[in-house]
């Protein structure tokens, strides 16, 4: 029998999620949702003969629901995340995991009360092939001891629900994530600018400087309002070299006297192949009972550097991040 999903939430994100499990992981069946737009949820399960669920609790309590999805917004994250700990569910929840690192540690102390790691963080750059690549050639010393690392992260335009400090907990927190996986090197410390705009409410763009516990410097930039498509890069400098991202959009296209790429607006369609793997890996995590991908853990401490950088960006100064002991949970 294939795993049996439920999907909180079929905005764009989820009803992506629904695609790609119904195309790409036969080992996988996606047999209800649930959405306040009902309408929304009856066009996608309607896509993969599923059913429409009329609440949240009914999907997570559902008998012939395996696994939970949760793509809701990020305010209900920790809720529902601690209902599915609490029903003994496997959850992969999307970024982030909660909306604040108090939140983030309830969800951490829930499952190790529970004794059973449930709960994986939609951090998909660690399986982005690009990224996998880029983190391999770091562990190997390709370009000798790394100095700094250089992150951009841009969006054509910003939700309608975009908040200051949500650029850092809904945008930010993939840097947040994925450079210490990259470098395997935690971060210690963070300081947040923003250009002084006093008449716009959305502080946009953010450039952070990070610290590493090692000693490293990184710069992050995000921009949720840049116009031209979105874009994410990482260069990786170490003393012999560099490494970094290359833009995968496509083909190059001379027209109108200009050579170049188009750049597309689409993060689903950007690291699509990510979200297949991502998928497709959980659900093999889930056949083999040995949970695989990013945990609560890593979820709380992205959560926790984000918390310091909206300290940061209030304060106008730099911010230690904590360093907690890792539970035996997830060693």
């Amino acid at each position: 029998m294939p795993v049996r999903v439920g999907l909180i939430g079929v905005g764009d994100m989820g009803a992506a999620h629904v695609r790609t499990l119904s195309t790409w992981v036969p080992t996988a069946s996606v047999v209800t949702a649930y959405d306040p737009d009902t309408d929304r949820a009856t066009a996608v399960c309607g896509e993969v003969g599923g059913r429409v669920a009329g609440s949240a609790t009914e999907i997570i309590e559902a008998g012939d629901v395996d696994a939970v999805l949760v793509a809701a917004p990020d305010p209900l994250h920790e809720e529902l995340v601690l209902a599915c700990i609490a029903a003994g569910k496997p959850t992969l929840c999307e970024k982030p995991l909660t909306t604040s690192a108090e939140g983030s540690q309830r969800v951490v102390d829930a499952e190790v009360a529970g004794g059973r790691r449930l709960v994986q963080v939609g951090f998909m750059r660690r399986y982005d092939p690009a990224y996998v690549q880029l983190r391999q050639l770091c562990a190997d010393g390709a370009v000798g001891d790394v100095r700094v690392v250089h992150c951009i992260h841009r969006n054509a335009r910003a939700h309608p629900a975009a908040s200051s400090d949500g650029i850092i907990f809904n945008s930010m927190i993939h840097e947040l994530d994925a450079v210490p996986w990259l470098l395997d090197d935690p971060l210690a410390a963070i300081t947040v600018h923003a250009p002084g705009l006093p008449d716009r409410a959305l502080r946009d763009p953010q450039v952070a400087l990070i610290e590493t516990a090692g000693g490293r410097l990184v710069t992050v930039e995000v921009f949720v309002n840049a116009g031209y498509g979105y874009d994410v890069q990482c260069e990786v400098v170490g003393e012999r070299g560099t490494a970094r991202l290359t833009p995968p959009y496509g083909l190059g296209l001379r027209r109108d006297g200009v050579d170049g790429v188009a750049v597309i607006d689409d993060f689903v369609a950007r690291f699509r192949d990510a979200y297949r793997i991502e998928l497709s890996a959980w659900v093999a995590s889930l056949v083999a009972g040995t949970p695989t991908g990013p945990s609560a853990w890593d979820g709380h401490r992205a959560n926790l550097a984000a918390s310091a950088g909206v300290e940061s960006l209030h304060t106008y100064g730099r911010v230690a991040i904590p360093h907690p002991d890792r539970p035996a949970l997830y060693r």
